[in-house]
Formats: C-alpha cells, sequence, structure tokens
C-alpha cells in the first residue's frame, strides 16, 4: 500500500462524471470536505435533492476511482443537500452540459 497524496486525491476525484451532465461532479460543487488519513479517504458528496435517483451511482463511481488508486484504500462518504445557492449554480451547470 502507498501513501496516496492530496494531489493524487483530487485529480482522481476530478475525473468522477456526472452520468446524466457532462461535468465532473467537482465541477458541478458535489464534492467537498476531501481528507485522507492513513488508508481511508472521506469526503462529503452534496446532492441538490437526498433523493435523486443516482445517488448510488454517484457514490459507488467515487468509491470506484478512489479504490483505482490503491486496492486497500477506504472510502468515506458523507452526504449532505446543497444549499439553495449551490443548487442554483448546480442547476445551472446542468442545463449547460445536459446529456439527454
Amino acid at each position: 500500500m502507498t501513501e496516496l497524496s492530496q494531489p493524487q486525491i483530487d485529480q482522481a476525484l476530478s475525473e468522477v462524471m456526472h452520468p446524466e451532465i457532462d461535468c465532473s461532479l467537482v465541477d458541478l460543487g458535489m464534492i467537498e470536505n476531501v481528507s485522507c488519513k492513513n488508508d481511508e479517504v472521506s469526503l462529503t458528496l452534496k446532492l441538490p435533492s437526498l433523493h435523486v435517483p443516482v445517488k448510488d451511482l454517484l457514490i459507488e463511481s467515487v468509491k470506484k476511482k478512489l479504490s483505482g488508486l490503491d486496492n486497500f484504500v477506504g472510502v468515506q462518504v458523507s452526504i449532505e443537500q446543497m444549499s439553495q445557492e449551490e443548487r442554483e449554480r448546480f442547476r445551472k451547470l446542468a442545463r449547460e452540459g445536459w446529456k439527454f
């Protein structure tokens, strides 16, 4: 097991794309509070609504990407709802990058 650096983690997270929007979760403002201690990465996934249908897919995408850096890394994802301001920014970016 190698120790992961913050730049490695940030780079990996910047590559996790939203399944319906042509933007990364980072660019959409959905990832916050990223930290790495020993062999565990923790972060907050911010959702426009706590009941979005792709919530589980987003969590698994983040975990898979970070696990790809090191098979022994643990990933803890906390879920929070976006503030009104964050939702407005998200919706604007979503309209611009909507795939369907």
